[in-house]
């Protein structure tokens, strides 16, 4: 309303009443927005007259006035604040609602701006009634209820944003103002906060002025310094960062010409000044928000701006006491300003995820560094302090680029800045934080370019040297406790085997200083103990030793007690690292031995007397030996209290391991020296107390069982395993020693454990003591075979009574409620008779002994005739019977150790089943048949045994199946026949139970170790379909299953390959008819040597990094005591692939069967070639198909030679046919070798050779250059040709024809093949003396010759022709000479650029078990020619001059990135799109873009720039040869790499749209049609496919009716088509914005 038209209505209705009640509202209404602003004007217009004192047209006398104010302050109470409750209750009840927010919104506006017009009226204390009635809203802290009549936080802030200005001067109530402002900072939602900082403070602080802005100012900055000082969390930082950038325009003002700019700098608070807010400057460039990034980074060039503009040193009066973060002088202005411009632009570089973008600003980090070293060395405190740095690192390592991280990781490990003691310990909490938690990331551990498998990874290597030059270059005061941090940190996250594996070789590189106390050892223990449990056994085994010698070098020996240190060791595995006989078992005896008596005394307790020199403290301090030591733990661990007659558990085993390593430590320890007091003296308490264990009734049984324990951890620790038992042990003066020790009480004890096995066991703690009592037993067993006497006692007396007590257990009536003592009897009976079993099968018990004799009525236990006639049926009995569970009584004195034990029940009936089928597998298979075990093999009682057999298989938990499938081995053959459906259900079941086991590896292998040895037995390979159709079909699918595991579980088919190529032909001497019956065997599961020869997945990345880790500690060897201590089977990837072909290279051509299953085998490869050759699936580099392809080739090389005559003659046109295929470099030379070969071998096939020559040229194309190639060689095949002459100017023909080719490369081939075949004197000559000799020939070859050499320098050709004169193929390679195994597998391979996991080095095939010595092939190259030379192809592109360095001199924000670049960018270009895609972060949409019937490349690159920008799942294409194309590439800017690309022919359009409705995709066409839908209302299904037209035609008229709906784009211009580019990207974005845009 104008002035005007106010003072019409004042001077027309001269009673305001009316007008104030025509504009109001019902308190119970909600008024329209017009109705408040109306009000608003009204109010607003009076208020401008009662201002004006001069208006005399409308008089307003003091009671006029005072009652308009009255008016106009009900107002407030009766219209505003009721209407702001109103609109307050409907946001709580309606939030969420767009409508009613905007409503809301839209009346909160209108009322607070008729609040301000009144409240300007009105006295100052309205103001802050008001004022105080709002505050409560702002008082409320996140999750409180909110009261009712109490207003909505955001409109309480627009309510206190209007009256601040009229508050500003009660200095009371606007400070409570701002403390409910910060305080709702600190605890309101994220939406709220930005509101509050806008709308609150900054209307606060524009109130302000002078000396009480600085103070508001200074109030405020105190508040979020101590906020973020106590709490330091991201969010914290978050909205600190967020509150200082909005304040930055009042705490950064720029300086005025004519104000001084200290008068300026003392008029308000200088952020810059403060350590803290330096800290959340830093939080926030390394916060993982972009947001608070950019705005610590606007922070930080707003404070170098203010302090090169002020030209004033900052700070003015440092202070020893804090720690100055940013300084400035100016009169190093220009240093500093280039310092930060640098880092700024570092810090907003990589904000990129792209590494190509970031990688040219490294160097601008070298210059920072350089910067701040150098300026630290020039003055005692420098003007840029480390931490700075950190954050540049910290950055890196939270990018979400992997490559990127690794950059940042690799960089600060070659910082050389760090070799300054100042540097290093700036640096070291970073080290020990940050830095560790990026090194836990497996992926950084990858090889660089050009490493080979084996090699140590360069992080690896670079890591080392670090760590190293780290701790050299910190003071020494600190270098302990940082070690310890650095250890600690490797115990507080989860850490994979890979980095643990490579920081424990770093550490174990470490010079030698006493870094380490008890504390360091506590947490190396805490490591092996907590991180390292779950490691792969190899790598952890490896990680063990350099973890102990880490220990070795660092341990401050005079601060650790010998317990201390013995106490580390027993976390040192015997099986995976600490073993004896081992370099580090040697390692730990020398340096015990150098620090003798150097240990942290011991304090033992003692009296105030003289002989302790009258201390009071009661304790004397001896300084301690090793010897001493371990005296006095021996006497400590057999002193036990009296018996109480109670039942007693077996103590823990871990004390007698522990005791066992320190004894056997001491004695090598003292045995490298002169004169040591020997072993018996150390062992004299052990010995006497075993000694007596037989007749000393009172001794107590916890004694005898530690000292049973200690004896048997003595054995057990005493060597490498497999070398205990092989007579290794022999020449080790430790071990006969003992074994001579243990044999003068071996009687006494062999007593006392028979006697307790023959009937004293009875309680359930004995169930854990029979096992150590017959582990010992076993033992025994073990040492007495070498000695007549001992061996006769135990095989004569001792196993007979303990067999026949056991039966006699066993064939009592069972109770009908059963006991403790009898249930416990039986489980000792069944596991003795088990393990004299099992000692008879390691055949350590002779088989003529008395023992055998009475082992063979076990049969009669299991095996009884229904009736005594010998005919009779042989009935089972006692199979898989289940030992239930005791009853106990209540109320014993035993019962809180017999409950526990009691739960355990199931552990122990399991273990009776599984003891069952140890003996029935031993009576299986034994080799001595009495009449009653030839009764057990009825073919009746075989099925029944089969039957309960599988039946054993679901009752016994998986880890116990070993025995069955071991008795299954024995009795399928026999069964295989007349059984066959229980056979296959046997196999079926006992593969399904393996399949379950995968995810436990320690279960896993042995079961299926015995699961293949059971199913293909050799007598089941050798079985016909027509004998058993099902069974041989089921074992053909298990082959295949194991196969398809194999691809995602390393290891598995090598098991199935070394079984069967070991069935198939046996190592040693043999043959006659069961060998050949073997033999002939593999014809009928030949798919599984044919898999073998091309095997070789393509495994994960992080599956390969295991397995190339695993190679690198492999071939550390004895260095590494791993190596030598775990035994594992060899799960390499490559085996297999090295199993069949030392199979192929044992077969002997001249047997027949030999040469029917080679010949068998090179047609089923030569038909895979084919069959990948013929296929659709992208035949690219690297790619699988490309290797298997390979591998076949490879393997018909190794077999060539073996191949008869009349054979080869059939496969020369195959050979031809697959030169004329489409082949990757490496199968390309590997097929013209093989011609070569085959052209040496038989020259009389020449003529065919020509005849290929003659294709059509049309089918030729470029394949021709492979007999090119060939004749190259021809100087190789000459020798063997009859008519020289002939043949020469046959080639020349050929050559000359295939020199004006149009393409280049076939041009370029015939040259080179011109010019050697030219150069053959001896063939040239005779050809020239021939009756029509060379005519005008020579004087066209010479000038095509001098065209190639000179040709021009420019462009490619003259290089090309230089580089393939010297490719390797064309150059070092000899076909006759280099014919090895070398090449093939390794030479070839690298030098063909194939992947490095495909070279297979000769070191291996010499490793492999079975590999002959006598070859058709030599093993190793005659000459080293080939292996000197690096992989390169001619045809590679000249990258020029301009790609070097000079290409990162500038650095760009937008980048589209060149092919070199994105080829050595980054090992995540080699996953697929998707896993690229997802690494950083990237969602993708259902939405699947087919763009098969468009055909310009600029539409399709920049389509597949969109797709992949707005998160397509992929693009289809009608051929994948766009991608190539540079039009394409210079609108995709390299999208194609994190873009699924699909190839689908036009022709094959109709079947992929009908395939993907089938799939539940909606077919979106975008067509213009009768029933078309607006875009603007359509709603895209999640599972949409947009199928785009044809830039001409659209979408043709056959695919119209497969489109679900059509959608057109509405327009309003004239012309009515858009680019189908812009078409397409219009569509993909509306789908974008309804499905992905709101996650």
């Amino acid at each position: 309303m104008s002035s005007v038209l106010i003072k019409a209505f004042l001077s027309s209705v001269p009673n305001y009443d009316i007008l104030f009640d025509a504009l109001s509202w019902p308190s119970d209404s909600w008024p329209e927005r017009q109705r408040v602003e109306a009000l608003t004007e009204f109010i607003e217009g009076i208020g401008q007259h009662l201002a004006d004192s001069s208006a005399d047209d409308i008089p307003f006398t003091a009671g006029k006035r005072q009652y308009f104010i009255g008016k106009v302050e009900s107002i407030i109470w009766t219209q505003c604040i009721p209407f702001l409750s109103k609109i307050s209750e409907e946001a709580a009840a309606r939030k969420g609602v767009a409508l009613q927010d905007m409503r809301c919104r839209e009346s909160t506006i209108a009322v607070c701006r008729l609040l301000g017009v009144c409240v300007s009226l009105c006295d100052d204390a309205v103001a802050g009634r008001v004022g105080l009635s709002v505050l409560p809203a702002l008082q409320l802290s996140k999750g409180d209820v909110e009261e009712e009549g109490r207003l909505d936080v955001e409109v309480a802030i627009e309510v206190m944003a209007v009256l601040l200005p009229t508050l500003s001067s009660d200095e009371r109530l606007t400070a409570i103002t701002l403390s409910s402002a910060l305080s709702c900072i600190k605890t309101l939602s994220d939406a709220v906060v930005s509101k509050i900082t806008v709308r609150l403070i900054f209307t606060l602080l524009n109130c302000c002025s002078g000396a009480r802005l600085s103070s508001t100012l200074q109030f405020i900055l105190d508040d979020i310094y101590t906020w973020h000082l106590s709490k330091r969390t991201p969010v914290v930082t978050e909205r600190t960062l967020l509150c200082l950038t909005a304040l930055s325009d009042h705490l950064f003002p720029p300086a005025k010409p004519q104000q001084p700019c200290q008068s300026l700098s003392s008029s308000q608070p200088d952020p810059r000044l403060s350590c803290q807010f330096w800290r959340i400057v830093q939080d926030g460039l390394t916060h993982r928000d972009n947001v608070s990034r950019k705005r610590a980074l606007y922070l930080l060039k707003r404070c170098v701006a203010l302090s090169e503009e002020r030209e004033e040193e900052c700070p003015r009066c440092p202070s020893d006491k804090d720690e100055i973060l940013f300084k400035w002088d100016p009169n190093r202005s220009k240093l500093l300003r280039e310092f930060w411009e640098d880092y700024a632009l570092v810090m907003e570089t990589l904000e990129e995820n792209q590494v190509h973008v970031v990688r040219p600003v490294l160097n601008r980090i070298d210059m920072l560094i350089q910067t701040t070293a150098v300026d630290s060395q020039v003055l005692d405190r420098g003007l840029f302090h480390p931490s700075w740095l950190l954050c540049v690192y910290q950055r890196m390592f939270h990018s979400e680029n992997k490559s990127l991280m690794k950059e940042g990781v690799n960089h600060l490990l070659e910082l050389q800045a760090l070799q300054q003691p100042v540097f290093a310990l700036a640096f070291s909490q970073f080290i020990v934080g940050p830095f560790m938690d990026v090194l836990s990331e497996s992926s950084l551990f990858h090889r660089a370019t050009g490493q080979s498998v084996g090699d140590c990874p360069e992080l690896g290597a670079k890591l080392q040297v670090f760590m190293v030059t780290f701790f050299n270059s910190l003071p020494s005061e600190d270098r302990g406790s940082v070690l310890l941090q650095l250890i600690q940190r490797l115990d507080s996250q989860h850490w994979c085997a890979v980095p643990i594996l490579f920081l424990s070789r770093a550490l174990s590189s470490l010079p030698r200083s006493p870094l380490l106390g008890a504390d360091g050892l506590h947490a190396l223990r805490e490591v092996m103990r907590c991180t390292m449990i779950t490691h792969q056994v190899l790598l952890r085994g490896a990680a063990q030793c350099f973890l102990l010698r880490s220990a070795l070098s660092l341990t401050q020996v005079s601060s650790v007690t010998l317990d201390d240190f013995f106490s580390l060791l027993m976390h040192f595995r015997a099986d995976e690292s600490l073993c004896r006989g081992t370099q580090l078992w040697n390692q730990l005896t020398a340096w015990l031995s150098d620090n003798e008596g150097r240990f942290k005394p011991c304090v033992t307790g003692g009296g105030t007397g003289p002989q302790h020199g009258g201390d009071d403290t009661g304790a004397t301090v001896n300084k301690e030996t090793v010897r001493a030591y371990v005296q006095s733990e021996i006497n400590t661990f057999l002193r036990v209290p009296a018996s109480t007659g109670q039942t007693e558990r077996l103590p823990d085993p871990k004390e007698a391991d522990k005791l066992a390593r320190a004894v056997l430590l001491c004695v090598d320890m003292e045995g490298s020296g002169p004169g040591g007091p020997g072993l018996e003296s150390l062992l004299s308490p052990l010995l006497d107390t075993l000694s007596r264990v037989s007749t000393n009734v009172y001794l107590p049984l916890r004694k005898t069982d530690k000292s049973l324990q200690l004896m048997l951890r003595l054995f057990q620790l005493r060597g490498i395993p497999g070398c205990q038992d092989a007579g290794e042990d022999q020449g080790d003066s430790v071990v006969v020693a003992t074994k001579k020790l243990i044999l003068k009480v071996a009687d006494p004890i062999r007593e006392f454990i028979l006697r307790r096995l023959c009937g004293e066991l009875q309680e359930l703690s004995d169930v854990d003591r029979a096992e150590l009592y017959l582990c010992v037993l076993r033992q025994l067993a073990v040492m007495h075979s070498a000695v007549p006497q001992h061996r006769n006692e135990m095989q004569h007396t001792c196993f007979p009574k303990l067999i026949r007590s056991s039966l006699k257990v066993l064939q009592e009536p069972t109770q009908q409620v059963p006991t403790v003592a009898s249930q416990v009897a039986r489980a000792v009976a069944m596991a003795s008779l088990a393990m004299v079993c099992g000692l008879v099968e390691r055949q350590v018990i002779d088989r003529q002994s008395e023992t055998m004799s009475v082992l063979m009525s076990l049969n009669d236990y299991f095996y009884s005739p229904a009736c005594s006639s010998p005919h009779s049926q042989v009935s089972l009995r006692h199979f898989n019977q289940i030992l239930q569970k005791p009853q106990t009584a209540d109320g014993l004195s035993d019962a809180g150790v017999q409950a526990p034990l009691l739960k355990d029940w199931g552990r122990t009936a399991a273990h009776f089943i599984r003891d069952q089928w140890i003996c029935l597998s031993f009576l299986m298979r034994t080799v001595v048949y009495p009449a009653s075990v030839e009764a057990s093999r009825d073919p009746g009682t075989l099925k029944a045994a089969l039957g309960c057999s599988v039946e054993a298989l679901a009752l016994l938990p998986s880890d116990l199946v070993l025995p069955v499938l071991a008795f299954m081995e024995a009795v399928l053959p026999q069964v295989a026949l007349c059984e066959e459906d229980l056979c296959v259900e046997a196999v079926t079941l006992s593969w399904e139970l393996v399949q379950g086991l995968s995810t436990n590896p320690h279960d896993f292998w042995p079961a299926l170790t015995g699961f293949i040895s059971m199913t293909f037995h050799r007598s089941l390979l050798q079985l016909k379909d027509a004998q058993a159709l099902k069974l041989t079909a089921t074992l053909k699918q298990i082959a295949g299953e194991l196969t398809e595991l194999s691809q995602s579980k390393t290891g598995v088919f090598n098991v199935l390959v070394q079984h069967c190529c070991q069935t198939w032909l046996p190592s040693g001497p043999g043959g006659g008819d069961r060998a050949a019956a073997l033999c002939s065997s593999a014809f009928g599961h030949i798919n599984i040597l044919i898999e073998a020869c091309v095997y070789g997945p393509v495994f994960r990345r992080d599956q390969r990094l295991i397995q190339e880790v695993q190679t690198y500690v492999e071939q550390l060897g004895d260095e590494c005591a791993a190596n030598m201590v775990v035994t594992g089977d060899n799960r390499d990837d490559q085996l297999p692939r090295m199993c069949a072909l030392a199979f192929l290279c044992r077969l002997d051509s001249s047997s027949p069967l030999h040469e029917r299953l080679m010949e068998d085998l090179v047609i089923h490869l030569l038909k895979k070639d084919k069959e990948i050759s013929k296929s659709k699936v992208r035949y690219y580099s690297n790619s699988l198909q490309h290797r298997v392809k390979n591998r076949v080739w490879q393997t018909l090389l190794l077999l060539l030679p073996k191949l008869k005559e009349e054979f080869v003659a059939t496969l020369l046109n195959h050979v031809f046919e697959a030169a004329f295929c489409s082949n990757q470099a490496s199968v390309k030379y590997l097929i013209e070798w093989m011609m070569i070969l085959i052209l040496v071998r038989y020259p009389q096939y020449i003529e065919s050779f020509w005849t290929c020559f003659s294709m059509d040229q049309e089918k030729t194309k470029t394949s021709i250059c492979t007999f090119l190639s060939v004749l190259v060689h021809l100087n190789i095949i000459m020798p063997k040709l009859e008519d020289k002459a002939a043949q020469w100017r046959r080639a020349m023909d050929v050559i000359l024809r295939w020199c004006f080719s149009h393409n280049f490369s076939v041009r370029l081939y015939a040259l080179l093949a011109l010019k050697r075949v030219w150069s053959l004197a001896e063939a040239k000559a005779e050809a020239e003396e021939g009756a029509d000799g060379l005519g005008g020939l020579s004087t066209v070859v010479n000038a095509c010759l001098n065209q190639a050499e000179a040709m021009q320098s420019t462009g490619n050709a003259n290089k090309n022709w230089t580089r393939i004169q010297e490719h390797f193929f064309f150059g070092a390679f000899q076909p006759i000479r280099d014919y090895s195994i070398e090449t093939l597998f390794y030479t070839f391979p690298s030098l063909s650029e194939l992947a490095d996991d495909e070279w297979i080095p000769p070191w291996k095939f010499e490793k492999l078990w079975g590999f002959p010595e006598s070859l058709s092939l030599p093993l190793r190259n005659p000459v080293c020619d080939l292996s000197q030379l690096q992989p390169g192809d001619w045809i590679q592109q000249d990258k020029g001059e301009h790609d070097k360095e000079e290409r990162w001199a500038e650095v760009q924000k937008k980048i589209t990135p060149w092919r070199l670049g994105i080829q050595e960018q980054e090992p995540e270009l080699q996953l697929v799109p998707q896993q690229r895609a997802a690494r950083l972060g990237k969602l993708h949409g259902a939405l699947l873009v087919v763009a098969s019937l468009i055909d310009k490349p600029t539409n399709l690159g920049g389509l597949c720039r969109t797709c992949e920008i707005f998160g397509a799942s992929a693009l289809v294409l009608d051929s994948l040869r766009h991608v190539a194309d540079k039009h394409f590439q210079s609108l995709s800017v390299s999208s194609q790499l994190w873009l699924p690309l699909l190839e689908v022919k036009p022709v094959e359009l109709a079947d992929f749209l009908q395939l993907k409705k089938s799939e539940g995709y909606c077919i979106v066409g975008v067509e213009q049609t009768a029933n078309s839908q607006s875009l603007q209302d359509y709603q895209f299904p999640e599972k949409t496919l947009l199928l785009l037209g044809n830039e001409r035609e659209g979408i043709p008229a056959n695919l119209l009716q497969l489109l679900d709906v059509c959608v057109e784009i509405p327009q309003q211009g004239v012309i009515r088509s858009l680019n189908v580019h812009v078409s397409a990207a219009l569509l993909i974005w509306e789908y974008t914005r309804q499905h992905l845009a709101p996650g």
